[in-house]
């Protein structure tokens, strides 16, 4: 894609020809990766902005039979993004515990005695939520930028963390694979009991056995995932994060990688944080109604389309992007 003149665009790195944000270590994201998976390690993938937060919390509370994290610190060390924390985090993690990854199926380190949830979300409300994710933060220098120039980044694939449907596709393939388990933001929004039981049961049985059981366990994690309560929560940890001198960062036990993508945005000028974090934003299926043209849903329906024609993904999100 070509920009236009005076056309703000995201700032990024190009690293093995995929983009990242500028402020990730290169050191860092190629340590990711060639991390090699433990038998029992647990990855949740995904696109970013297709409800990784939200599954992340899913499977630790599941795991951690009900108990909260402490703060945003607490939780990236026993959930860490491998791609912008790099293995020591993950070999340091208390586990059993979900790693983040936004790596594509052929780049994620694979075991098959590791286990992988992605989470996939339709692309109309995907594009308009990753939009929304680079006005909030400043590091990527779009805080002017229009919905109209996202979208063509996102339709043409030229968006950071690469094409989304490269992604989705690179996942799908493998969804009945025994390791992966495949599930979608929808679902999760229609159904989460249903979800939370069966993430339950593909973590290990005696998960499954334990919220069947004990239905006051069940009810509570679904109270500390259900939107109101993320919604209040996870922004006021950020912004609480956010808050922190970064010089506490490089005393005590803050991971490595952290600490290294904290010394690369202070040497980059992109330190500065959001005031009022909104990353848990709206929380709906359908907010692409509030921002596509007819024209911009009807190109992003026929890539869609065109690539997932093989697939049963037009038919799971037919009404929710009014394909015809």
């Amino acid at each position: 894609m070509k920009k236009p003149q005076n056309e703000i665009v995201p700032v990024y790195q190009v690293i093995n020809g995929r983009k990242y944000p500028r402020v990730l270590p290169r050191h860092i994201l190629l340590d990711a990766l060639n991390y090699t998976p433990e038998k029992g390690d647990i990855f949740i993938a995904s696109y970013p902005k297709s409800g990784m937060t939200w599954m992340q919390h899913i499977v630790l509370l599941i795991l951690n039979k009900g108990r909260q994290h402490q703060d945003h610190m607490d939780f990236i060390r026993k959930t860490p993004f491998l791609d912008a924390m790099g293995s020591q985090a993950v070999r340091e993690m208390p586990k059993p515990g979900p790693i983040k990854t936004h790596f594509p199926f052929h780049l994620v380190p694979y075991s098959s005695e590791a286990k992988y949830i992605y989470v996939a979300r339709n692309p109309k409300d995907n594009c308009v939520s990753y939009f929304h994710h680079h006005l909030m933060f400043p590091m990527y220098r779009f805080q002017n930028g229009t919905f109209n120039t996202f979208f063509e980044l996102f339709v043409t694939g030229e968006t950071i963390s690469g094409d989304y449907f490269d992604n989705l596709m690179s996942w799908y393939p493998h969804r009945g694979d025994h390791n992966v388990l495949f599930v979608t933001y929808e679902e999760m929004k229609s159904s989460l009991r249903e979800v939370v039981l069966k993430v339950a049961g593909f973590l290990h049985e005696e998960y499954l056995e334990m919220l069947k059981t004990d239905e006051d366990l069940l009810q509570k994690i679904l109270y500390y995932t259900s939107f109101d309560y993320m919604k209040k929560t996870v922004n006021k940890d950020l912004e609480n994060f956010f808050k922190t001198n970064p010089l506490k960062f490089f005393m005590g036990s803050t991971p490595p990688g952290l600490r290294a993508g904290i010394l690369n945005a202070i040497r980059l000028g992109d330190l500065k944080t959001p005031d009022k974090p909104n990353f848990v934003r709206k929380g709906i299926v359908g907010d692409w109604k509030n921002y596509m043209t007819e024209d911009q849903s009807k190109r992003l329906n026929e890539k869609f389309l065109k690539i997932t024609r093989e697939t049963d993904l037009p038919q799971l999100w037919k009404e929710h992007m009014q394909l015809t």
